[in-house]
């Protein structure tokens, strides 16, 4: 598989798994297009905010799951990490923000910082180290 469709793939499938280097990457790549959008204040969102926002979150729960796969969690997880992470953007403002916050600092240590489960599990095998062809 050439690495355009592996990226699309990242986008649009929430099988499998993936390594922390794309999934990094991906994720910048959104956040930096969120914050792009939300530069351009709310009359543009008014306008348009109902044709970008499905996409985006549909994207994220994507690149999310195969993140959660890989460190051998279920994908439904992405819920509540988006949950969150829509909860405290850009700033937290409500007492109960914390809690929010605290889900998104356990979603960057446990999807950023930790590596993935060493040889296949459930959810595929290792991106990092394929399986070898017969």
């Amino acid at each position: 598989m050439n690495e355009r469709a592996e990226w699309w793939d990242l986008f649009l499938s929430a099988s499998g798994r993936t390594a922390r280097g794309p999934f990094l990457m991906a994720s910048a790549a959104l956040l930096v297009f969120a914050a792009l959008y939300e530069s351009f204040g709310i009359t543009l969102h008014l306008l348009t905010g109902w044709l970008v926002y499905p996409p985006l979150l549909f994207f994220a729960t994507c690149v999310l799951s195969k993140r959660l796969h890989d460190r051998g969690r279920s994908g439904w997880w992405a819920a509540l990490i988006l949950l969150s992470l829509i909860a405290v953007w850009p700033t937290p403002r409500h007492f109960l923000d914390f809690l929010f916050t605290g889900v998104v600092v356990w979603a960057v240590v446990e999807l950023g910082v930790m590596p993935g489960e060493q040889g296949a599990n459930r959810y595929g095998p290792n991106p990092l180290k394929p399986a070898a062809a017969v």
